[in-house]
């Protein structure tokens, strides 16, 4: 162990270390930080490491550690860079060393953030001293900000070389720097910012020198900004700067000032004059013949270069004659070759003319038996003809109907909002003012559009459209002037005439080279007797013949079909402007048809409630029916009860006596049903005619019935019903199975009060809407009735656990509960069938396949499910997916952050509700492709990636398949209508789901879209002490 500048260093096997480094912060004129310069990459990397961990990073809470590595959040350039805690300013604020540059500021404690251990490691840049260098005692201020100025000038971003000496205890590198071969720890001693050390002393002086000049740099240093070299200055390429001894000689006297002494150099005496002339003469004289050589030198080097350069000059004009040469050669035997094809030619011209002609000919006669430019721009003008004449004119009633129309449904809306009853009355009576005044417009207008033949131009129009975009396809924007339809007719008539032109000339040409022929035929007939002159011979054989090839191939090549830009655009503005009208024309006829079916509908309605309106009489007489009915059902079911408490009861007698309840069980939901019926009537009939009528009526409850979405029913109640409770059922929710004009039913109970009523009855209606637009298509579970009742238990109970009946009624007797009546599926759920018999792939798509119809209904009318995993959807008979039901008293992000949202191992909770985001269609297609990946792999084991999703490709199964989960598992998922589309399902039929179906299947699964875990189900019944059946 040795000492430098009173402390304790460290001569380890590292000493004599050689290594290039950048400088990147200086602290004092012998003190900087410098970074490796093969630390390019790490420090690239560790910035976009940090970029993406430290704004999601937890913030640094409680007493933070001297010792840690954190993330600080730099102030100039708002960047992310590790650091270490220095000191505590307050509780607020402290001050931070950004350990991969070496400078530090005073930052916020609110900007500190924890980072992964993956990123705690040592920093990359290290702090060097200058060996052999210490800071002068007494420095001043000024003095101390020049030295590290200076210290900067030469160090900062440039290559060093730096030699280890020895190492400090507190980590600081003693080295020997060099930048350029210039020794930085000479030109700071020389400027005077530092001093060479002493011998050093006793341990005890070295350290109190020390811990003086440190006090004395505490005192010197003022709070000032960061370095210029911030943490946001990233190491990219190796420093350009080169520190040359000349410049650095100047900016060591520039810096020394006075301290610099300069002295004069002293020719030695003993050297003669004479001797110093000579030599000067012999080195000038040595300096010119080498001149001279450099010329003659450089002159034989050009001439050189010259002398290859036309070389490669002259070959390459070699090569050049030589391409030249063959090309003459090649051009030769062309010509040769083609003259001897001449010749040959020549010897079969007239052959080979007349069979080309003839081949042409018979061409040409196919074509014209074909017809194939006979029908040209024929369906156009049709078209053209037919949407200009016979058309649909509007009625003259139709505006004061759609007027009349305005103000009839303007005083029904007003009718609907009304609270008084006076005023009421008086928009009644105004409503059937204009109601009147509506009839007899509509009567008329009915009239007038029975005049007009709307279907059969309606069906002439639509058979229009399809042929015309078959043939011309797509409707594009196109000139929609008047003049079209006449640019385009003319345009036609030209192109035929031009074709009937050719045609003739065809026709011509032929027709003379026959007669040519003919008369040669005379001439050389021997036969003949009559004697031939040669004048008489035809001489214009050959052009008649070339004037007949030339009709015949024009003909040939006019193709009436085919057509440029110029035409093509004439084509596409006559069709655009013929497809303009034709729909135009249809949305008048659509128009007139739908004013014309609600005219008919308002004739015939106020026409069969002409000075009069409906009433609720009839729903009241069946409301009384099911009072009576009820009340004897009550009286039944007591008389069987003591007679069942009784100790000599006849079997017979109670036989009887279930008999009598189960008739009138059946009578009170004959009633019920009709009850709804008659609901719907009036329901029909308050949205359409009549909305006073919750007004005049309100002992009805016809909005209620009407709110709830036709599901809330006061009349059904579940202590009438033949209701048992299910094997498995939580203590929370009542859960029991009835039987309901043989159907099997669930009451699945939840408990509510008066601010969440309204909520669960709208989201209920919402769910009753979406399913209603498709029926059993839709793929959703049918909700059936809603009833809300008081939670009641019997004494019995509560006399055999010992629990206070008054306890019980404070607790139970106000928090009414809401029961809803769904279809019971048993042991149809996902999980049970798994359980049971696993689904084949064929099985499994086309359950799938009614999950995700399911899915596109919900989300079609903006409900996310949120609560999508094995006990919610249901696999009827192996084939029919059904997605079930869910809990109506809790939101969406409470739905999706159940604890029965995970199947198997695998959870059902998409990663961006883990991170915190709302619910979203996009969410529940995350938890059905995690149960399509559980319902495809089986048994086969899968890892978790650090997302939470599964790995996919390690698993095997089919490719589409796979494709698909793959799919919607990324960040942009496939959509449920997007899913319907897949290859997968291509050639799955989807089946509607019976509303009746009933599946026996055992073991029983319950039907509960938030199954509660059975332990706490089971804890809580023995706490409570009650029987979790009631």
């Amino acid at each position: 162990m040795s000492s430098v500048m009173g402390v304790c260093v460290d001569e380890g096997t590292d000493n004599g270390k050689a290594e290039d480094v950048v400088g990147c912060h200086v602290e004092d004129a012998i003190t900087f930080w410098a970074q490796n310069i093969s630390s390019c990459n790490d420090l690239l990397k560790l910035s976009c490491a940090l970029a993406e961990a430290c704004p999601r990073a937890q913030a640094a809470f409680g007493k933070l550690d001297f010792n840690k590595i954190y993330g600080g959040c730099f102030s100039e350039d708002r960047c992310w860079y590790r650091c270490m805690v220095q000191r505590m300013i307050n509780s607020e604020k402290c001050q931070v060393l950004y350990i991969d540059y070496g400078n530090s500021e005073i930052i916020n404690r609110s900007e500190i953030v924890e980072i992964p251990e993956s990123l705690q490691y040592p920093s990359i840049a290290k702090k060097y001293r200058l060996w052999g260098l210490q800071l002068p005692a007494e420095q001043n201020l000024s003095m101390f900000d020049q030295g590290k100025t200076f210290l900067g000038s030469l160090v900062f971003e440039k290559a060093i070389k730096v030699r280890q000496k020895a190492r400090q205890k507190d980590d600081i590198i003693l080295v020997q720097a060099e930048c350029e071969k210039v020794d930085i720890g000479e030109e700071v001693a020389k400027a005077g910012f530092a001093e060479k050390c002493r011998s050093p002393g006793s341990t005890e002086d070295m350290e109190k020198r020390e811990d003086a000049v440190q006090n004395q740099r505490k005192k010197m240093k003022a709070p000032a900004p960061l370095w210029v070299n911030r943490p946001g200055h990233v190491l990219c390429n190796r420093p350009t700067a080169v520190l040359d001894p000349v410049a650095a000689t100047a900016r060591n006297q520039a810096f020394a000032g006075n301290r610099v002494i300069l002295t004069k150099d002293k020719t030695p005496a003993s050297a003669p004059v004479l001797n110093r002339s000579l030599a000067r003469v012999r080195d000038q004289n040595l300096a010119e013949e080498n001149d001279i050589f450099e010329e003659e030198k450089e002159t034989r080097r050009k001439e050189n270069v010259n002398l290859l350069r036309r070389q490669k000059e002259l070959e390459l004009e070699v090569e050049h004659l030589k391409g030249e040469l063959q090309m003459i050669k090649q051009e030769k035997e062309e010509s040769r070759k083609r003259a001897e094809y001449l010749e040959e030619t020549l010897q079969k011209y007239v052959g080979t003319k007349m069979k080309d002609l003839a081949a042409k000919v018979k061409m040409l006669k196919e074509i014209r038996r074909a017809k194939k430019n006979a029908g040209f721009g024929e369906q156009l003008s049709q078209a053209i003809k037919l949407v200009t004449e016979g058309n649909i004119t509007v009625p003259c009633s139709l505006e004061k109907v759609q007027k009349l129309w305005t103000e009839y449904d303007l005083a029904q809306e007003m009718i609907q909002l009304c609270k008084n009853g006076d005023e009421r009355d008086e928009l009644i009576i105004k409503r059937n003012e204009v109601q009147q005044s509506l009839y007899s417009t509509v009567k008329e207008f009915i009239l007038e559009v029975d005049r007009l033949l709307i279907s059969e131009r309606s069906n002439i129009l639509q058979e229009l459209s399809v042929s015309l975009e078959m043939v011309y396809g797509e409707v594009c924007e196109g000139n929609d002037s008047e003049e079209v339809f006449q640019q385009f007719l003319k345009w036609k008539h030209a192109k035929i005439e031009e074709f009937i032109d050719i045609r003739n000339n065809t026709d011509a040409a032929l027709h003379i080279l026959t007669d040519l022929f003919s008369g040669i035929l005379k001439s050389f007939d021997l036969s003949s007797e009559a004697s031939s002159d040669t004048e008489e011979v035809p001489g214009n054989v050959d052009e008649a013949l070339k004037e007949a090839e030339l009709c015949v191939s024009k003909e040939l090549k006019t193709d009436l079909t085919e057509h440029d830009e110029k035409e093509k655009g004439i084509i596409k503005s006559a069709y655009s402007k013929v497809m303009h009208k034709v729909r135009q024309e249809q949305n008048l006829i659509t128009v007139i048809q739908k004013t014309y079916l609600a005219s008919v509908e308002f004739k015939k309605q106020a026409e069969k409630w002409l000075n009069r309106r409906p009433n609720s009489d009839n729903l009241l007489s069946i409301k009384k029916n099911m009072r009576s009915l009820k009340a004897q059902l009550r009286w039944k079911l007591t008389e069987k009860n003591n007679l069942e408490e009784a100790d000599d009861y006849s079997e017979l007698e109670i036989t009887r006596i279930k008999e009598e309840i189960a008739a009138l069980r059946n009578k009170l939901l004959q009633e019920i049903h009709k009850e709804r019926e008659e609901y719907e009537k009036l329901a029909y009939l308050v949205e359409k005619w009549f909305p006073e009528l919750p007004l005049l009526y309100p002992e009805a409850g016809i909005l209620t019935y009407m709110n709830s979405g036709g599901l809330l029913s006061h009349s059904l109640e579940r202590d009438l019903l033949d209701a048992e409770p299910m094997k498995k059922l939580s203590t929370r929710r009542p859960l029991v199975c009835s039987e309901i004009q043989d159907q099997k039913v669930l009451l699945k109970g939840y408990s509510v009060d008066v601010s969440s009523e309204a909520k669960v009855i709208e989201r209920v209606a919402k769910y009753r809407k979406a399913w209603d637009q498709q029926k059993e298509k839709s793929s959703l579970l049918q909700l059936l009735f809603l009833l809300f009742c008081k939670a009641r238990f019997k004494p019995v109970m509560l006399v055999v656990f010992c629990l206070s009946w008054k306890t019980f009624k404070l607790n139970f007797e106000s928090d009414p509960l809401v029961y809803l009546m769904v279809p019971y599926y048993p042991g149809a759920s996902l999980t049970a069938v798994q359980a049971d018999a696993p689904l084949t792939l064929e099985e499994t798509l086309k359950v799938m396949k009614g999950v995700a119809q399911g899915l596109q209904t919900l989300h079609e009318a903006n409900i996310v499910h949120g609560s999508l995993h094995g006990n919610n959807v249901f696999a009827v008979n192996r084939k029919q997916g059904v997605v079930g039901d869910f809990d109506f008293t809790k939101s969406e992000e409470q739905r999706a952050a159940a604890d029965t949202m995970v199947v198997g191992t695998l959870s059902l909770v998409s990663p961006e509700l883990k991170m915190g985001q709302p619910a979203s269609p996009a969410s529940d297609m995350y938890a059905y492709g995690c149960l399509l990946f559980w319902l495809c792999i089986q048994n086969q084991e899968f890892g978790i990636k650090e997302d939470g999703t599964p790995e996919v490709d390690a698993v095997g199964m089919d490719d589409k398949v796979k494709s698909l989960i793959l799919n919607l598992f990324r960040c942009d998922r496939l959509t449920a209508e997007q899913v319907l589309r897949d290859d997968c399902f291509l050639l799955v039929d989807a089946i509607p789901v019976p509303s009746q179906l009933v599946e026996e299947h055992e073991p029983p699964e319950e039907h509960d879209s938030e199954k509660t875990d059975e332990e706490e189900d089971v804890v809580n019944s023995k706490k409570n002490a009650v029987n979790p059946t009631q």
